[in-house]
C-alpha cells in the first residue's frame, strides 16, 4: 500500500505524544487504538503502564509483540476494529489515538466515540493526535480536521480540555504533517 510503510509509522512514538507522556497524561490502564507496530502502547509500557494496543493489521501487531519481546516490556496487543472497541467489555484510564478518529466519516466518528466512551472510565483521559486542516504541504494528506470539526465531535459527553497546533512526523514530509494535539475528558 505505502512504499517504505505508512507515512505515520516512523519506528518511534510521535513526539508529541512522547512529550505527554512525560508530564503524566497516560495513567493507569492505556488503550492504544489503531495501535499499528505498536509504538504508543510501548511507551505507555515503558512508563510501566498496563498497556494495550489494538488493530486490524496482524502483520502489524506481529511487529508489534515483536518490539516488546525485544524491549523486554509487556504490553498485550489484540486484533480489533476500533468501531468495535466496546467488545472488549474492559475499562481503561486513558486511551490514545494518533491518526484514527479522522479517518472515520462524521457518522463513524459518532459511533468510534460512543464505544470509546463506554470503555474510558468516568475522567478518563482521550490523547489525540489528527491531521489538520491548516497543513498546506506537498504531498497532501487526507481526512484533515479543523478546529471546529473537533469541538463538535467532543460536544457530548467530553470535555475539550485543550487542543493546540502540533506536528506528525512522517517518513515521507520532512517537516511533518500539520496537526491537531488534544486532550479530551469522558464526562
Amino acid at each position: 500500500m505505502y512504499a517504505g510503510g505508512p507515512p505515520w509509522d516512523i519506528g518511534a512514538p510521535q513526539p508529541a505524544f512522547a512529550a505527554l507522556a512525560q508530564t503524566g497524561a497516560m495513567r493507569g490502564r492505556v488503550l492504544d487504538i489503531g495501535c499499528g507496530t505498536g509504538e504508543h502502547t510501548l511507551l505507555a509500557a515503558a512508563h510501566g503502564l498496563d498497556a494495550t494496543g489494538i488493530d486490524l493489521a496482524d502483520g502489524a501487531l506481529r511487529m508489534a509483540e515483536s518490539k516488546a519481546q525485544e524491549r523486554g516490556l509487556t504490553a498485550r496487543f489484540l486484533r480489533l476494529d476500533a468501531l468495535r472497541v466496546a467488545d472488549l467489555g474492559e475499562s481503561f484510564d486513558t486511551a490514545l489515538d494518533s491518526l484514527v478518529l479522522h479517518a472515520f466519516t462524521p457518522a463513524d466518528r459518532a459511533a468510534y466515540l460512543d464505544g470509546l466512551r463506554s470503555v474510558l472510565r468516568p475522567g478518563g483521559r482521550l490523547l489525540l493526535l489528527c491531521y489538520s486542516n491548516l497543513h498546506t504541504a506537498e504531498p497532501d494528506v487526507p481526512h484533515k480536521l479543523s478546529r471546529e470539526d473537533l469541538e463538535s465531535a467532543f460536544a457530548d459527553g467530553w470535555a475539550l480540555d485543550f487542543v493546540q497546533a502540533a506536528v506528525s512526523a512522517s517518513n515521507i514530509h520532512a517537516d511533518g504533517v500539520t496537526a491537531w494535539l488534544a486532550v479530551c475528558t469522558r464526562l
